[in-house]
């Protein structure tokens, strides 16, 4: 027999984004694989009883290999188990989604993907600002800041992350963002650009903080710690 599983996004981290359909999910299943980042009060909703399995990847952490991960899925759903796999955000963002339906496809075990708050929207929400502006802002882009191997990918499609009319947002790049600054920059990047970090997004400890594009490389050359945050760049609007 094979059970179901329900890829579920859990926002950016605060339950009270979590969708309906979510918390129905975590109520009702027998095992819940959950990243770091959807951890903490997000578990809450799970049900007594249920398997918890951290199975979160970090930046310059040791965590589960995606084929050992996709394996637990398996495991689960084979022994006719109803199965959360909790990512953050929208498990459709750089979350690695891909790889863990092609493992569920091969062997025909059914599934839903059900979607969540991005943390991109989220910390646009806390700034208090829109991600697109009627006259200044025509195009939202959301990119990567790392590869597979953490560093800065070689295809970046730089031209149009230098528009001066496009809002970009970085995922998981504050170690490379130095770099991507010195070639943006390079394709006509002003560095008095806008930009906004955004850490720890909707969590106890969120910070919000605006400067320019050169001044956050500068800081990210210094200091990068270790809340994970968001890189806002572009037409941003005013607080």
């Amino acid at each position: 027999m094979s059970g179901f599983v329900s890829f579920v996004g859990s926002g950016p981290g605060d339950p009270e984004l979590l969708t309906l359909k979510a918390v129905d999910r975590l109520r009702r299943a027998d095992a819940v694989l959950f990243d770091d980042l959807s951890s903490g009060p997000v578990l809450g909703y799970a049900r007594s009883g249920a398997d918890l399995i951290g199975v979160g990847k970090r930046a310059g952490r040791a965590s589960p290999r995606q084929h050992h991960v996709s394996r637990l899925l398996v495991e689960y759903a084979q022994a006719n188990q109803r199965v959360v796999r909790l990512k953050s955000g929208d498990s459709g963002l750089f979350g690695r989604l891909e790889e863990e339906l092609i493992a569920l496809r091969e062997v025909g075990i059914p599934y839903e993907i059900i979607p969540g708050v991005p943390s991109a929207i989220a910390a646009a929400a806390a700034a208090g600002i829109p991600l697109t502006r009627r006259l200044s802002a025509r195009r939202v882009q959301f990119v990567t800041g790392h590869d597979i191997s953490g560093q800065l990918p070689e295809d970046m499609n730089l031209p149009a992350l230098a528009d001066p009319g496009a809002l970009s947002v970085v995922f998981m790049g504050k170690r490379t963002f130095p770099k991507l600054y010195e070639v943006l920059h390079a394709h006509g990047l002003p560095r008095d650009t806008p930009a906004l970090l955004a850490e720890d997004v909707s969590g106890p400890d969120q910070r919000l903080t605006r400067m320019t594009v050169a001044e956050l490389a500068d800081l990210l050359r210094r200091e990068i710690g270790d809340a994970p945050a968001l890189i806002l760049f572009g037409p941003l609007a005013e607080e």
